[in-house]
This record gives structure tokens, sequence and C-alpha cells, in this order.
């Protein structure tokens, strides 16, 4: 008599914690490493996350499972979500469950509208401070890249600095009188 084979293991979740980044080179690869750099950032005990982008249109925001990640980031203490874009007019109709979603999470997220004149040069970027980078070089083919390398993220957030002082508050939570 022989022994049962042994189930095969799952294979694993390429959005999980702690796997290698995903090739960038269609949108779905794209939400894929955005989920990722989350859980990058859950997964290195990042502190900051900086999201760049015009409208953020294209990103994966009503995710259930990069709402899961955000949460469980932003529930550790200090933890912040800066995201700058030109304007956050569209969010409330392309990303609903996000938008209800940051209801609650307000007091860690950073929404700011960069400065008009930088605002149609906007990258697409994730970014956080211990070195996890999503880039989308090319929007038009969805081509870019995701990695941890914490030079590169450091020299990116030193090119971002600037804008991110000159840029201001947006996209509030509540409107006064409506």
């Amino acid at each position: 008599m022989t022994a049962p084979e042994p189930a095969p293991e799952p294979a694993p979740d390429p959005r999980a914690e702690g796997i290698a980044p995903p090739t960038v080179d269609s949108r779905s690869s794209f939400s894929d490493a955005i989920v990722w750099g989350v859980a990058q950032a859950l997964h290195t005990d990042a502190r900051r996350l900086l999201w760049v982008d015009p409208d953020f249109a294209a990103w994966p925001l009503d995710d259930p499972a990069l709402h899961t990640l955000l949460t469980r980031f932003l529930r550790r203490p200090q933890r912040r979500l800066q995201c700058l874009a030109a304007h956050f007019d569209e969010m409330p109709r392309r990303h609903p469950r996000f938008t209800r979603w940051r209801r609650d999470w307000a007091h860690a997220l950073q929404p700011q509208a960069a400065p008009e004149a930088q605002a149609n040069r906007l990258p697409t970027l994730l970014l956080d401070d211990r070195g996890t980078v999503v880039r989308l070089l090319d929007r038009s083919r969805w081509k870019g890249r995701a990695g941890t390398d914490p030079l590169d993220a450091r020299g990116t957030w030193h090119e971002l600095d600037a804008l991110l002082q000159q840029s201001e508050p947006a996209w509030p939570v509540t409107l006064l009188g409506t």
C-alpha cells in the first residue's frame, strides 16, 4: 500500500506580502503592482506612503484587497498616506468605495493638489519610506516597474519634496454648507 501523494502547495498570491515585485506591462499588472506596493510597505514596516498621479483614474482604488491592506497599514501608529494629484474632481465618481473608505481614515490621509504649473507633469508612482517604488513609465502602453530600491526611492522623495511643499490640501472629506 502506498502513501497518498501530498496535495500540491497552492501558488502564492502575487499580491501577497514578501512576494517578488510584479512585472508592469498591462493595466491589470499595474493594479497588481499597486496592491503589491502597499503590501510591501506593510511588510517592511514603512511609516509613509506617497501616491502620485494626475487623477488616479486608472488606480485600483476600489479593490477590496487594497482596502484591507491600507486599513492594516494605517492602523499602525504614526502611519500616513499622502496622495498628490492635479485634481481630485473625479474621485467620488470613479472610486466610490475608496471615497467612503477614506472617511474613516481622513486623519491619516493627506490628499494634496499640485501647483497648476506642474500638474500636467506629475508622474504615476507609489513610493514608501523603506524603498518600495512602483512607477508607471509609459501610461499609454502600461509599461513600468516595481521593486525595492532605497537609492531610487530616496532620490524620488527628494525630487518630489519641493513639489509636496508647494502643493495645497485638497479633496476635503466634508464640504461646508452642503
